[in-house]
């Protein structure tokens, strides 16, 4: 019998922010204060593949965001002795700001997007201030480049992208939203992306306040926390518990090492 592949999984943070907690739950927030927010894009990789799972943003779209901007998410990449040029794919969970900037730092990947996400994001709805609030116009801009230069594969629902590596549409906070599963040598990580910002908002039952359907996103809550079989294998896509829990690569403390167990259970309270 084959064994299946096994990959390195790491959550590279490029910015953070300091908001009101009540910015981070839908329903009634517990905390009742400013809180901190982390970005993060994540490589997934071994010795065949190099994929990236998002591309984050850029210092001027921080600027223009209010963002505390740390650095280039290739400049992570560069730490862990892989070049922009070396992504063969990046899977885009969805067309938020601060999830497809910098597609053009990536010359030589293919880009893998839900069919609905590019539907949603070119659709009727963004005339609406409200709705396009989480959408950057030149992002957007920029993906349909890429598909008209043969650059992006749209995938319809659950997708197997590679040998232990599975897209999933989980719908809810934003049309097209889709998670990532990855086989790693501590058995299959569910990298959550916006499906889930936060363990407290699996825990607490309260999806993150930009939501497209509610109840799509609260069923999301609980299919992905299927997936990953367990919150010590579920990534949350924003939470500052993941540079908590998991091990700072050596040479780098805004790199964690996902594919090491965590140091804690990150079960909320």
């Amino acid at each position: 019998m084959t064994t299946p592949p096994e990959f390195e999984v790491y959550a590279i943070q490029y910015a953070t922010s300091i908001r009101p907690s009540s910015d981070y739950f839908l329903g009634a927030d517990p905390h009742d204060g400013p809180a901190p927010i982390y970005y993060y894009v994540w490589l997934i990789r071994n010795e065949d593949r190099c994929i990236l799972v998002d591309t984050g943003f850029s210092e001027q779209r921080a600027q223009e965001r209010g963002r505390d901007f740390q650095r280039c998410p290739t400049e992570g990449l560069r730490v862990l002795g892989v070049e922009a040029e070396d992504v063969d794919t990046v899977i885009i969970t969805h067309l938020h700001y601060d999830h497809a900037g910098n597609l053009n730092l990536f010359p030589n990947a293919e880009f893998i997007l839900q069919d609905e996400e590019m539907r949603f994001a070119t659709g009727r709805y963004m005339r609406h201030d409200l709705i396009r609030v989480p959408f950057a116009l030149p992002d957007v801009l920029e993906m349909v480049s890429q598909n008209y230069a043969g650059r992006v594969r749209f995938v319809d629902g659950a997708h197997d992208l590679t040998d232990g590596v599975r897209l999933h549409h989980v719908p809810g906070h934003s049309p097209g939203l889709q998670a990532v599963t990855v086989d790693t040598r501590r058995g299959r990580l569910c990298l959550a992306s916006d499906t889930v910002h936060f363990f407290d908002n699996v825990a607490l039952g309260s999806p993150f306040r930009i939501t497209t359907h509610v109840g799509q996103a609260l069923d999301g809550h609980d299919r992905i926390l299927e997936l990953a079989g367990g919150y010590e294998r579920l990534i949350p896509g924003h939470d500052p518990l993941v540079a908590g829990l998991y091990p700072a690569h050596p040479d780098d403390d805004l790199i964690f090492v996902l594919h090491e167990p965590p140091n804690r259970s990150p079960v909320p309270a």
